[in-house]
């Protein structure tokens, strides 16, 4: 099963995904490729595969990547390799955006989209605020982008909103043992 996982930044997507890892350290979480910076903890191959921009467009070039898109001036995408390799032994959940994820459905329809929803709004730009990694000039462009984000959530199998992280990554661990049932 591949899941694909959404949701505005701040949301609390890595942290539910933890959880669910938590819960259920068979899964598998794709590795995503970004030309941003890493943030401080983050590390190459792990959190992503930072790579020079330049690469990530050869990348684009040779169909490597099952998606990507650029916004916030980098590329970030999704190593074909590795979720089809990942997939030959158990369960890929990964966490893209929006558009991302409308591509990866199109190119796996079989794939279940999970948009992650915040409490509301004023929690969202909280959140932001208190990762205390960004200024307030590009937390307001997050919210802006989350806004998009959200407009697109009726596109999704599922919505799972995180006012409580253990339950969300039950609820969405639930959904994919439910989506696996329908494919048998």
């Amino acid at each position: 099963m591949l899941a694909v996982i959404s949701g505005p930044s701040g949301v609390g997507k890595g942290t539910v995904i933890k959880e669910m890892f938590r819960q259920r350290p068979s899964l598998t979480e794709s590795v995503s490729c970004t030309t941003r910076a890493p943030r401080a903890g983050e590390r190459d191959g792990v959190d992503y595969f930072f790579v020079s921009r330049e690469r990530f467009e050869e990348m684009i070039k040779n169909g490597e990547l099952l998606e990507y898109s650029e916004h916030f001036e980098n590329y970030y995408g999704t190593p074909r390799s590795f979720v089809e390799k990942a997939l030959l032994s158990g369960d890929v959940i990964l966490e893209i955006d929006v558009d991302g994820a409308l591509n990866v459905k199109a190119a796996h329809p079989s794939a279940v989209l999970i948009m992650i929803e915040p409490p509301s709004t004023a929690e969202l730009e909280r959140r932001l605020k208190n990762r205390g990694t960004e200024s307030d000039e590009k937390i307001a462009l997050r919210i802006s982008r989350a806004e998009y984000e959200l407009s697109k959530k009726d596109k999704y199998d599922h919505r799972v909103v995180n006012d409580d992280v253990a339950a969300a990554a039950r609820r969405i661990l639930q959904i994919i043992d439910a989506e696996k049932e329908v494919l048998r």
